[in-house]
């Protein structure tokens, strides 16, 4: 299912191609913007530094694009903290998605430093870069990190709590940055609040994994899976293929009054981790029969997360014409198909 608002604005983008530069290209939605764009005819400009981002990721883009819609795409190399890196790539660019961070609760927690260098002031290289460039709008990712310790059971844009980490302590920084380009400047900004993104080409492995990937990888490998708390934690978790509208819509939809504003991008729809957990383990198993009768170890809760987490969407869906079409549920068992490829092909290169 297409929204209608979504709908026109990718007919508009089919007539009428063209220019945008993601940052983090290699990342799982970076990659997954990336291949959106192209089957939209678009001219893309791709920048990273691999240091997270993954060079397979652009491959599997590639083998699912026709070649002549590859080749309207180009990767630069470089690194967010040097604005000539940031200042190139802008150079003939509509639009910027900015996706390139250091992505982990627990990791800015142990490096802050380094959390502040690439969100904090690789944000601001960006956007400084965008605007002499005369981009015309600026698309970036916060998180539904901000909210902090807020106990409201939905969270609304307008209100927000304290900051439990130095990663929310950065996303924070980014909206507060973009808003006052907005005021001082005239530039064109609009934030978009993630909450539990999942889908395609997210990353399994590392300290740091986000927990739908890690908890497929960990069943599939017949492996424990831990759960940090009581299991009753609840996220919004949100396909990818949300966030791709979502960044589309918050790019191209017209009006001034979406300047400078941040958006909540979920479902709206709470599920809580051991929930997740049965809905994983059914999925697997439908590859995996032993993964069955897996159960979880439950762990100590981790410094710096939130204990509840649920989108209100009500603003996005208003001003962005935003209206999610996958649910968490339905979109598992695509994630499922994805990651038993992944492992059956780590397993023909092992053989």
């Amino acid at each position: 299912m297409v929204t209608t608002a979504y709908q026109a604005i990718t007919s508009e983008l089919r007539n009428d191609p063209r220019s945008w530069l993601i940052t983090g290209i290699a990342g799982f939605i970076g990659s997954n913007l990336l291949e959106a764009l192209l089957n939209l005819n678009q001219r893309v400009v791709g920048l990273d530094n691999f240091s997270t981002g993954c060079r397979l990721n652009l491959e599997d883009v590639k083998r699912n694009v026709p070649e002549e819609q590859w080749r309207n795409f180009r990767l630069v190399e470089g690194d967010i903290r040097k604005i000539d890196d940031c200042r190139s790539t802008c150079v003939g660019v509509d639009y910027v998605l900015h996706h390139a961070a250091f992505c982990s609760v627990p990791g800015s927690i142990e490096d802050p430093t380094t959390t502040n260098a690439i969100n904090v002031t690789g944000f601001l290289n960006m956007l400084t870069a965008a605007r002499e460039m005369d981009v015309r709008r600026f698309v970036y990712a916060s998180s539904s990190s901000v909210y902090g310790d807020d106990q409201a059971d939905s969270k609304t844009e307008d209100r927000i709590g304290r900051l439990l980490s130095p990663y929310a302590v950065s996303k924070y920084a980014n909206e507060l940055y973009a808003s006052a380009f907005t005021s001082c400047f005239g530039f064109d900004t609009v934030g978009l609040r993630y909450f539990n993104i999942f889908g395609r080409r997210q990353d399994p492995n590392g300290a740091y994994a986000a927990v739908i990937p890690r908890w497929f990888h960990l069943l599939i490998e017949d492996r424990v899976v831990e759960i940090y708390g009581d299991g009753e934690t609840s996220r919004d978790f949100c396909y990818v293929d949300n966030v791709v509208q979502a960044n589309l819509l918050a790019a191209c939809v017209a009006g001034d009054e979406v300047a400078g504003e941040v958006y909540n991008i979920g479902v709206s729809r709470r599920t809580t981790l051991n929930e997740l957990f049965g809905l994983i383990r059914n999925e697997v198993a439908r590859f995996v029969p032993s993964a069955a009768d897996a159960t979880p170890v439950y762990r100590d809760f981790r410094t710096g997360d939130i204990r509840h987490s649920l989108a209100d969407i009500h603003k996005a869906k208003v001003s962005l014409g935003y209206v999610p079409t996958h649910s968490m549920q339905d979109s598992l068992g695509e994630v499922a198909r994805w990651f038993m490829a992944g492992a059956q092909a780590r397993d023909e290169r092992r053989t």
